[in-house]
């Protein structure tokens, strides 16, 4: 085990090393060519730093990846509808930071760049197993599983909107799927190798992103989503439905914050995917937190999401389930306070809680 901990380690190490220099070229090739976030930009008003910042932070996780494949990684028909993939997330990633692209075209490029997983790599999530019952998709495992991998290539980029914020919640991911990995004696995996190149590569990213950041991932941010839906599929699809649904608790943020959006936007009679500035990190910000603490805040939530999956698959299930009880009081506290599902729940519960006084004081 100690000489599996030290080539999980040297992986790390080697990748993180890469990806922290490799980032001193993204910055300078991001200002020759023009892939700057500018704040003073129609598309810039959304965020929240000051002045104009590099983009191609994303390209040199992608580079870190490369690199840390061609020390680590072995030849095979699933990697390389990996590679494939990544490079077509990466390519139109690129693009958008130059010439913003409609969000039409991003989103063909990622059902393209599904298709090579699906029908090249032949990874599929073709069946789940649960309560003693086996469903399986047949046919529609094609189909939900591009969805599925649409859905992770873009949900990261969604929360990507402060310094350190997606590279740390893709971080946490990487290392709670690597841990369970280890324990679990599947150090030589496929999904082992993926995750820990990713975790050196991403961290070293981290060292120039964590505010005040001096490189942004950019529209590329999506590449570290299309590998976390890929080791989804590889490790945990079947044959338990709680498999399947580890490393989506692990995403535990991420998702509620997609899907508080989608919901505060429908009320409003918004498009669903339409920019706004009542994300979680919004929120926090809104209650006078700074920066650096409310990015802390959310890791510290993720890391709960990521110990809850740790506990509920290795150890001992019963301090899971109490962590996830912990984890939804915390939820449905942050829905009632907030304005994160709309404008009208923090009044609302102020009137009921006035409510629940007045009729304390007459009894």
């Amino acid at each position: 085990m100690k000489i599996q901990l030290l080539s999980a380690a040297k992986i790390v190490l080697a990748t993180f090393l890469f990806s922290g220099v490799i980032m001193y070229l993204m910055r300078i090739v991001a200002k020759h060519i023009g892939a700057m976030d500018n704040p003073t930009d129609a598309e810039g008003k959304r965020h929240i730093h000051k002045v104009a910042t590099p983009k191609l932070g994303g390209l040199g996780i992608f580079l870190g990846f490369l690199f840390g494949y061609m020390l680590f990684g072995e030849q095979s028909v699933r990697m390389n509808s990996i590679l494939i993939g990544s490079f077509l997330i990466v390519l139109i990633g690129i693009f958008d930071d130059l010439n913003p692209i409609k969000a039409k075209y991003r989103i063909l490029v990622h059902i393209i760049a599904a298709c090579v997983i699906v029908f090249y790599g032949g990874i599929l999530l073709d069946n789940i197993t649960a309560f003693g019952y086996s469903l399986n998709f047949g046919i529609l495992a094609y189909p939900i599983t591009i969805v599925f991998l649409v859905a992770c290539t873009d949900i990261i980029d969604l929360i990507d909107g402060l310094d350190g914020l997606s590279g740390g919640i893709c971080s946490i991911f990487y290392l709670t799927i690597a841990i369970i990995g280890f324990f679990q004696g599947r150090s030589g995996s496929l999904v082992m190798i993926l995750s820990l190149i990713m975790l050196g590569s991403t961290l070293g990213f981290l060292l120039h992103n964590f505010h005040p950041a001096k490189i942004f991932a950019g529209d590329c941010v999506t590449f570290m989503g299309f590998i976390i839906g890929v080791i989804t599929l590889l490790e945990f699809k079947g044959p338990a439905l709680i498999s399947f649904f580890v490393p989506i608790t692990i995403l535990g943020i991420p998702i509620l914050d997609t899907l508080f959006a989608i919901i505060r936007r429908l009320l409003k009679g918004q498009p669903p995917f339409q920019a706004d500035k009542q994300h979680l990190h919004h929120q926090l910000l809104g209650m006078n937190f700074s920066q650096t603490v409310t990015v802390l805040i959310i890791y510290g939530i993720n890391i709960l999401f990521a110990t809850a999956a740790i506990f509920y698959t290795l150890k001992d299930p019963l301090i899971g389930e109490i962590i996830f009880v912990i984890l939804f009081i915390l939820v449905v506290w942050f829905i009632l306070h907030t304005t994160i599902i709309s404008d009208k729940t923090p009044q609302k519960t102020e009137e009921l809680l006035n409510k629940i006084k007045i009729k304390k004081k007459e009894l």
